[in-house]
């Protein structure tokens, strides 16, 4: 098939998930039977539009992960929490001082609700495992008070920071403490995005004070339950990338772009230190046609692929602006190579 196309049933016939090829990758633990398949998620629009049905809730989605090849399906855990935009700036923020911090009401650790996890195990089909994953605690900290606001208390009022983060700390434990403990977690996700086109978000050392030790932290109990630990980080990250790897130790890393650092640069760089998740460039994704969407995905595969140590995806996530039928076009190439189709 040479043309896009637009439904599972042209690409994928008897799927045999098998989450421990998904493991060998991510750990870099030999070489997988083939070359699994990841994304950080896909958004419901694209999968409601590949199945053409509703998915109301994180079990029917399911049915999508295992009909397009991936051996796990993606969950979130649920936390209260009373937070402000990542993206509408001019929201309010619901702690701005010492005095709306001392009002600010923390949901208690053992509020936090696995209810998706609950309910995709019993659908889960033979051979997958769940990722589990929640939003990062850099991220949820700019929600609480602001970006400029958190770049100015990280100078001013540094107590304030510490103060948070040590809330968030014990919040984020609990989370990953619970997820970690649900024996079809396969591995965790530490998503949290800390650059943007040309250096990160905050100082090298203002992540190496509150942010990377948050992570140190997560990434231990991941392995302490002998589940991979993956970063998912947008943005130009290169410059703490050592400590990502040697500090953090996290297992495999997620989220590239061309314009940043091509995947390939990647692989080569980090590869023999990190697993190389992805890296199917956006724009690339949205903007090719079907013979440049399969070249592209072949060399991935074949460059990055046949040493071990690497998922084909794109560089982020599915989102509802990706060309569905682009996307199961890189799946496609992708399972033909895998099945030996070709």
């Amino acid at each position: 098939m040479d043309g896009k196309i637009n439904s599972l049933e042209s690409i994928i016939t008897n799927p045999r998930p098998d989450f421990r090829q998904l493991r060998k990758a991510l750990l870099r633990d030999g070489l997988p039977d083939y070359v699994p398949f990841y994304e950080l998620f896909v958004q419901n629009e694209i999968m409601e539009s590949v199945l053409d049905k509703r998915l109301p809730d994180r079990a029917s989605t399911v049915e999508f992960y295992y009909k397009a090849g991936y051996d796990y399906v993606p969950a979130w855990p649920y936390v209260d929490l009373k937070l402000g935009s990542l993206i509408d700036t001019s929201s309010e923020y619901p702690i701005k001082d010492w005095e709306t911090f001392e009002k600010y009401t923390w949901p208690d650790p053992g509020s936090i609700g696995f209810y998706e996890f609950e309910e995709i195990i019993p659908v889960l089909p033979n051979g997958m495992k769940i990722i589990g994953q929640i939003q990062g605690i850099l991220e949820t900290l700019q929600m609480l008070v602001g970006y400029v606001d958190m770049c100015y208390m990280m100078h001013d009022e540094p107590a304030l920071i510490e103060a948070i983060m040590g809330k968030l700390y014990v919040l984020y434990s609990a989370i990953y403490k619970g997820m970690a403990s649900i024996k079809e977690v396969g591995a965790l996700v530490i998503s949290d995005d800390m650059g943007y086109k040309t250096q990160t978000l905050i100082g090298i050392d203002e992540l190496r004070k509150y942010i990377l030790p948050a992570h140190k932290s997560l990434a231990e109990i991941s392995h302490n339950a002998d589940k991979p630990c993956i970063l998912h980080s947008c943005g130009q990250i290169y410059n703490i990338m050592d400590d990502i790897i040697d500090d953090v130790r996290i297992d495999a890393k997620h989220s590239y772009e061309d314009i940043i650092m091509p995947v390939e640069k990647a692989k080569e760089q980090y590869g023999k230190r990190v697993s190389i998740l992805g890296g199917f460039d956006m724009d690339r994704l949205c903007r090719s046609n079907a013979e440049e969407i399969r070249n592209y995905t072949s060399m991935l595969m074949d460059k990055l692929g046949s040493s071990g140590g690497y998922a084909l995806g794109s560089g982020n996530s599915i989102a509802a602006y990706v060309p569905a039928d682009n996307y199961l076009t890189m799946l496609d190439q992708g399972w033909k190579i895998r099945t030996g189709k070709l």
